[in-house]
């Protein structure tokens, strides 16, 4: 008997705004989805949950006629359809909003939302009127008064640009929203305005399903959550009746508490040495990073946390204090070159626009950032270049068809793979790594953990910023909190706990 058939979906009255019943998707004879089941109600928030890989994007590309099943059926409010492609899906209400948005970035904010087919016109010629005054309207439904109507959507902040793409959807009449990853650039404060807004919607009776590798916004937010397993359905439940261990135990296959691995690796032999450091908003940060230590940063957004990797990794300016690589003192402000010459590496927190060059392959992303190793008197070695791509490849699981495979293709964890491959190329004696698993799904979390748990055990000193306090405890070895610009806090990671490490995030100092 299958998980499925042990736990019988919740809830069953009502018809559902939609549903997929037993969907097969095959790709190259591989199914990506094997008898898979989903449904989501009218005024709920549905959390869709899995690994990468576990056929959630399969199935969302199912249900809004980008990929027609090879096997299956689709039912919209009871009714049997099939969506032809994307705009069949949408005219009949089934929208989908990808963590990209499809946001025009060089026209207005009122032609974003009437975009094609809504947008009001009198023999060919545009109503500009009643557009502005249709887009309001749509703003003011999702209580968006600020957002100016004649702005370029461009100028906006990530936030108003969703809550453009919202309005644009409603404005389609979508009674079904489907969300990837929505608040991936959204600041906490961003984030709350977004989930009053889906609330809203909720209440208005839209369908909302929510794909997110946030597990604490799963439980925030979502009234039911369905999880993934290799392309088929294991449980549907109440967000209620669940919780974060046993979630995440059904999506993986194995309990919670493995995630992590031993600790253990850390040295007494000092790897860098901080003093006395003062930037735009870094105060006095004096600190010590041991060789095969793993040292956790947290603290709120604003704290100073990524402005003191971006300071370490020679990426921003300083204003005074030391930083000492083993026994070299850099020069102020070296620059990122110095930086990574003597030994350190930053993984940034935002790999898309920072971490990779999403247009170019793995190989060439990885040889860019390793030219003093690939070549000789101004001569690339393209053995040389392989050989470090293949290794990389092969030491991070990077899930790719090949080195020659542009990385824009990958997943986000593999992404990120990629960006640490570049990084470990260069074997460096301290990386700094902002948020090295947002994004992520919990699979490919497990995997990143274990090979910081490798390097620190090589003698690589690490320091991780989390915003996750359970991650920050469980992958370090030692944890230093940041509160407006300076540590607060500092404990050893086996005897934190999240009420003490919240306690320094908000400015309770060590006594």
């Amino acid at each position: 008997m299958s998980l499925s058939e042990e736990r019988p979906e919740v809830r069953p009255l009502g018809v559902p705004a939609l549903a997929a019943r037993d969907i097969v998707k095959r790709f190259d004879g591989v199914h990506a989805l094997e008898r898979a089941q989903f449904s989501v109600l009218p005024g709920e928030i549905h959390a869709l949950l899995g690994e990468n890989g576990a056929g959630k994007s399969t199935l969302i590309k199912v249900l809004t006629g980008v990929y027609t099943p090879d096997g299956g059926t689709i039912y919209r409010e009871g009714q049997k359809v099939e969506f032809a492609n994307v705009r069949v899906a949408n005219a009949a209400g089934v929208v989908a909003l990808y963590q990209e948005l499809s946001i025009i970035p060089t026209i207005s904010v009122a032609e974003n939302i009437l975009l094609g087919e809504q947008t009001p016109s009198r023999g060919g010629i545009v109503q500009w009127g009643q557009m502005r005054k249709r887009a309001k309207s749509q703003l003011e439904s999702i209580n968006q008064r600020k957002i100016p109507l004649n702005a370029l959507a461009g100028d906006l902040s990530p936030v108003q640009q969703t809550m453009v793409a919202f309005a644009r959807a409603l404005a389609t009449d979508a009674k079904v929203l489907i969300l990837d990853e929505p608040t991936a650039s959204l600041t906490d404060t961003e984030i709350v305005e977004l989930f009053a807004v889906l609330r809203a919607l909720r209440d208005r009776g839209v369908a909302i399903v929510y794909v997110s590798h946030r597990l604490e916004e799963v439980f925030q937010l979502c009234d039911r959550l369905t999880i993934m397993r290799n392309g088929t359905h294991i449980v549907t439940k109440d967000v209620a009746d669940s919780h974060i261990d046993e979630v995440i135990s059904l999506m993986v296959g194995r309990n919670a508490s493995e995630l992590f691995p031993e600790r253990g690796t850390a040295t007494d032999e000092v790897a860098l040495t901080v003093t006395g450091l003062n930037g735009r908003r870094v105060k006095n940060v004096s600190l010590v990073a041991r060789k095969g230590e793993v040292l956790g940063i947290g603290g709120l957004a604003g704290s100073g946390r990524s402005e003191l990797l971006r300071i370490l990794a020679g990426a921003q300016k300083h204003v005074d204090g030391e930083v000492v690589v083993g026994k070299v003192a850099l020069p102020h402000s070296p620059g990122v070159g110095r930086a990574l010459a003597e030994g350190i590496a930053l993984v940034p927190e935002e790999r898309r626009s920072q971490g990779v060059i999403l247009g170019a392959s793995i190989q060439d992303n990885i040889a860019a950032a390793n030219l003093p190793t690939v070549s000789s008197a101004g001569v690339v070695s393209g053995a040389k270049i392989s050989t470090i791509t293949k290794r990389g490849i092969a030491d991070l699981k990077i899930k790719t068809r090949g080195p020659r495979q542009y990385v824009g293709e990958l997943s986000g964890g593999n992404q990120q793979k990629v960006v640490l491959a570049k990084m470990l190329a260069r074997k460096p004696k301290v990386l700094l790594m902002d948020e090295p698993t947002r994004g992520i799904d919990v699979g490919t979390k497990a995997e990143i953990y274990r090979l910081i748990r490798q390097l620190a055990a090589e003698g690589t000193a690490i320091i991780a910023i989390s915003s996750e306090l359970p991650e920050l405890i469980g992958m370090s070895d030692r944890i230093i909190i940041m509160h407006e610009g300076e540590i607060s806090g500092e404990v050893a990671a086996d005897k934190a706990d999240e009420e003490l490490l919240l306690s320094y995030c908000y400015g309770k100092t060590e006594k």
